[in-house]
């Protein structure tokens, strides 16, 4: 008897849902697929693991056997393609970091509430030294508007950390890491977890969360793990409100920044092994921003191609920032020298009001610099970025 292919898909899903399988298919798990055909609706059948899954795949073709990493969960379960020949310990290393990671936003609150408050004081000496370093690595304004300013800021992000380590130092340039972002990560986690090793437990603490950077992973049965930079594309990244502090509870603060400084360490990781991992043309970091009132993430592009007509090479720059006075906004800039495009979105109306306000002085500026501006626009409403397309292979349905 010849069973369709999507009834098996359904059979198997429905399988994995009660339990029978669901082990093989947690966030993380590195599974062995093969293609066994296309289905009336078009769609991939594919035996992934123990299972028989229907795929919406984003390449044409797929070798006869390869592995793919369990990206996301839920109905439509997201899975990556690894190389057929995967690093072990990458893939483990990828596999412990990507449930732990967070955002930078529960960090650089943290930081900016601290800034705000006595609780700062009641810290130990060497703590208060390291959250000043770690501060130091935050970028300014002033210096991520300007082209070598934002180049230094790319630099220190945390994702060359290793690279500038290794790197010779010439007379009179400063120490290698010392105004990384990662590097400065480091140095106060390495504090953070001697102290808390060694302080006693509060049954009393109000805020259970702040245990969250204790334990290793965070959530590893969470139905969504964020993926890897490159995955998701640029998204603005809003500032949370100040958390609540007791200013007299050290060991609370101390366990609270451990478990924000171990996400964000942990984000920066996941970005370093997924560019690793790929190595192409693209790049996304994320620069942590010292803002008015408060500390802001901006996150930028960079991707090399050649032009489709006469192979002349091209850049194409990306951005994207919340900040509380403009709200989500992203930008696309693509220089096939000396021709421009510039592209800009705006979730609210004013913004885009007083982008296109700058519009005028933007084209003489560019003009003095001998560039050619082919499109220069901004539209309300932030993109749905799909991300690069070619780290998803495929999203496999019920």
């Amino acid at each position: 008897m010849n069973i369709p292919p999507i009834s098996i898909a359904a059979l198997t899903w429905a399988g994995a849902a009660s339990g029978t399988t669901a082990q093989s298919w947690r966030i993380g798990t590195v599974l062995s697929a093969r293609p066994l055909g296309v289905n009336p609706q078009g769609l991939l059948v594919l035996q992934v693991g123990a299972m028989t899954v229907e795929a919406d795949v984003a390449h044409a073709q797929l070798p006869s056997q390869f592995q793919v990493r369990v990206l996301n969960m839920g109905a439509q379960p997201q899975l990556e393609i690894l190389s057929q020949s995967p690093d072990p310990t990458f893939q483990r290393m990828l596999r412990e970091r990507l449930p732990q990671q967070d955002s930078y936003a529960p960090l650089l609150a943290t930081l900016s509430a601290l800034a705000q408050r006595p609780a700062l004081r009641q810290l130990p000496p060497d703590i208060r030294t390291a959250l000043a370093v770690l501060e130091q690595a935050l970028s300014t304004p002033a210096e991520v508007t300007r082209g070598e300013g934002l180049r230094e800021a790319i630099r220190n992000s945390g994702m060359f950390f290793e690279s500038g380590l290794l790197a010779p130092q010439g007379n009179g340039q400063p120490a290698a890491g010392a105004d990384d972002w990662k590097g400065a990560l480091l140095r106060l986690l390495g504090l953070l977890d001697k102290r808390v090793a060694t302080a006693p437990r509060n049954p009393n603490a109000a805020d259970s969360a702040t245990d969250k950077g204790t334990t290793a992973p965070l959530h590893p049965d969470r139905d969504n793990v964020d993926p890897p930079l490159l995955q998701r594309g640029l998204q603005p990244q809003a500032r949370l409100g100040l958390p609540q502090m007791a200013d007299d509870d050290v060991t609370a603060l101390l366990s609270r920044l451990h478990g924000d400084a171990k996400a964000a360490l942990a984000r920066v990781e996941v970005a370093q092994l997924d560019a690793s991992a790929h190595p192409a043309t693209a790049w996304i970091v994320e620069i942590p921003v010292r803002g008015e009132d408060g500390n802001d993430v901006l996150q930028v592009k960079l991707e090399h191609g050649a032009d489709v007509v006469d192979g002349a090479p091209s850049w194409t720059m990306g951005f994207a920032l919340d900040l509380p006075a403009l709200g989500p906004v992203q930008g696309e800039l693509q220089l096939r020298e000396p021709r421009l495009s510039v592209r800009l979105w705006a979730e609210r109306v004013d913004t885009a009001q007083r982008l296109e306000q700058q519009f005028t002085p933007l084209r003489q500026r560019l003009a003095a610099c001998g560039v050619l501006l082919d499109q220069l626009s901004c539209q309300v409403g932030v993109p749905q970025t799909p991300g690069r397309s070619s780290a998803l292979l495929l999203k496999a349905i019920a």
